[in-house]
């Protein structure tokens, strides 16, 4: 019964519940006057009649007027009572008042006497009945009856003035959650559904997104808390676009299957981050593909304590392997990826933390063949840009050579499916770091020409959020401490995707891998850093500080690429590519090298790093990679022959 009551349109509800207030105010009057004379009271007195008859129509329009009908019953609140004593208050003045004016010609001496008790006693009734109903149906529709007094008149300028948009199930829990808060104050509600808009609930207004800069202004709001935890990420960014240009800070909900059973919690609000911003939709995965090369498989992930390698450990585990071994050179990175998989570890998973260097290969066959491992994902790799450059043979001994070492003990352990994760800076390289990842690449095609047993796979994609130097949180620390915000160039656009998107497509691509294949992760539309940079101080609650806005709080600074720095990055060095089974994922065609090709310069380099030899290094990546045209010098502390003075 109560569902149905529930779904009915709100033009139904609201005459369900004039109707109701119709009845009660006649038996309240009815009520007043028995308790005023002691007995049940039925008047004989025809004016009387009409008195009482007629007070649903002096009452329904007072109550409309203070909006009575416009707050959502089950989300009503303390400012909805206050609304209604002072709508009954004027509703028993006007009632007493037309009451003498009738009967004070009465000819009936019994009957024409209206007791002044008999105002007040209605008044009180009124307010305990009419009131009482609502929060009756409150607790009925809401099963969670919660009647809180709050101060109505706290102005208090230390409270944070707060906006919710969002007027569902989520925030009504974050309005209540914020009720007797000491740092919030509730001022209002956005909602998109126009059956709610100009509405009421918990004694606050509804408005629409469209009335957006005259509610921020008019409510002098400081924050606003999205509380649609079930939207796209599409609408998602839509919504927040529109506070862009708004002196608040947004704060925002995690998605549904991030929030814990239960209610709402302050604590589960963040402040938006550029994830929030990214605006494309993620493919829905394809589970057999993600199962192929991992359930009831024994994995090995290099690199698993880094950024990606630790999501890769992460949602490897959920995929029931036989068993998970973590490759890691740092101990610290170990020891944290180990420890929060054994802890947040649900089935019975093998997990096995194994310090070492990619390096190493004897212990790299070792390992191989002790575990019996079916399945490398290789993330080990120098990735900071300005460091491998600034540290050449160090890059290169790591990224080529230990790439080179996981690769032949693969092939010759066994191992049936390698899987590579590249970067898009591999493309046309201008650094170091670029030209040494798709030298790794050169390497795994020209390896998996020569046999078939192990199946090798790359998957290419650009920025990753949150990892290990990326502008994000190097922004957002600018910005705590009063800026500037800085950006190298005001041209420099990147492409962003999330760590565990990008890791479940890589995880899905290796399973399409038939041998050397290049796969291309569909980064969606590139970013301009600077209006990132743009976003992240107005949704900060800040102002941009430029020339045309002195006055602003933070400003941008333009320092320059840094060394081997592109204004773009590209993910593909062709133009052919094929579709695979997953749209967000494509398969690239492009040159390869033989491993004889290859086999002289990898000598070559091999030389080079153990003499120090900088300028042969340099020489020999452009030679092994064609398209790479660095962009910085050898850095004469690097070159031969120099010496600090």
């Amino acid at each position: 019964m109560l569902k149905h009551l529930i779904k009915i349109s709100r033009a139904k509800k609201q005459l369900i519940m004039q109707l109701t207030d119709c009845i009660l105010i006649i038996l309240i009057l009815l009520a007043s006057f028995s308790v005023r004379l002691g007995y049940l009271y039925l008047p004989k007195n025809d004016l009387i009649w009409v008195l009482i008859l007629g007070a649903p129509f002096i009452a329904i329009p007072v109550f409309a007027y203070f909006g009575l009908y416009l707050a959502v019953v089950r989300y009503i609140g303390s400012k909805a009572l206050w609304s209604i004593v002072q709508a009954v208050s004027i509703y028993a003045l006007i009632w007493g008042f037309a009451g003498f004016m009738i009967l004070v010609d009465s000819q009936d001496s019994q009957d024409s006497i209206l007791p002044r008790s008999v105002i007040l006693i209605n008044w009180m009734l009124t307010i305990l009945i009419i009131g009482g109903t609502r929060l009756a149906a409150r607790f009925l529709f809401s099963n969670n009856f919660e009647f809180k007094s709050k101060n109505n008149n706290d102005s208090s300028n230390s409270k944070c003035r707060v906006l919710i948009y969002g007027a569902g199930d989520a925030g009504i829990q974050i309005i209540s959650a914020l009720e007797n808060s000491k740092d919030y104050q509730l001022v209002g509600l956005i909602d998109d559904s126009k059956d709610i808009q100009g509405r009421q609930i918990r004694g606050l207004s509804v408005s629409s997104i469209n009335d957006i800069f005259d509610v921020i202004d008019n409510l002098n709001v400081d924050e606003v808390l999205i509380a649609i935890p079930s939207i796209s990420r599409s609408k998602r960014v839509s919504i927040i676009e529109k506070f862009e240009s708004l002196p608040v800070i947004v704060r925002i909900l995690p998605g549904m299957d991030e929030l814990a059973q239960g209610k709402v919690r302050i604590s589960d609000l963040r402040e938006v981050s550029i994830k929030d911003l990214l605006g494309r939709n993620s493919a829905q995965p394809n589970k057999e593909l993600l199962g192929r090369n991992i359930t009831d498989k024994v994995v090995l992930i290099t690199g698993s304590g880094g950024s990606i390698g630790s999501e890769l450990s992460r949602q490897v585990v959920l995929l029931k392997p036989k068993a998970i071994i973590l490759y890691e050179m740092s101990e610290l990175a170990l020891y944290n990826i180990d420890k929060e998989l054994s802890k947040n570890i649900i089935d019975s998973v093998d997990i096995y933390p194994i310090l070492g260097s990619v390096n190493n290969k004897s212990r790299m066959v070792n390992i191989f063949e002790r575990f019996n491992v079916d399945t490398v994902y290789h993330a080990a790799a120098y990735k900071h840009v300005p460091m491998v450059e600034f540290n050449n043979d160090e890059g290169v001994d790591n990224n080529i050579f230990g790439t080179l070492n996981c690769a032949q003990a693969a092939i010759d352990s066994g191992i049936k499916t390698f899987v590579l994760i590249s970067t898009d800076k591999a493309v046309r390289p201008t650094n170091t770091m670029g030209a040494t990842k798709r030298s790794a690449e050169l390497i795994l095609q020209a390896l998996s020409s020569k046999q078939s047993a192990t199946k090798f796979s790359i998957v290419r994609f650009g920025n990753v959020l949150g990892s290990s130097g990326s502008v994000i949180p190097l922004f957002k620390k600018q910005i705590e401490e009063g800026g500037p915000v800085t950006v190298t160039d005001k041209d420099v656009i990147r492409y962003f995707m999330t760590i565990p998107e990008a890791v479940e497509l890589v995880i899905q691509a290796g399973a399409m891998g038939e041998g050397g294949d290049i796969f291309v992760l569909d980064m969606g539309k590139p970013i301009r850093i600077s209006d990132l940079a743009k976003k992240m101080i107005h949704l900060s609650g800040l102002k941009l500080k430029d020339e045309s806005h002195p006055d602003g709080d933070i400003e941008i600074s333009f320092t320059g690429l840094r060394s081997g720095e592109k204004l773009y990055e590209e993910l593909l060095i062709g133009d052919t590519t094929s579709k695979t089974e997953n749209p967000l994922i494509m398969r690239a065609l492009e040159d390869k090298l033989t491993w004889e090709e290859l086999k002289p310069v990898l000598d070559g380099l091999n030389e080079a790093i153990d003499t120090c030899n900088q300028v042969k290094l340099r020489k020999l990546l452009i030679q092994i990679v064609p398209g790479f045209q660095p962009q910085s010098e050898i850095s004469d502390i690097l070159y031969n022959g120099s010496k600090l003075d």
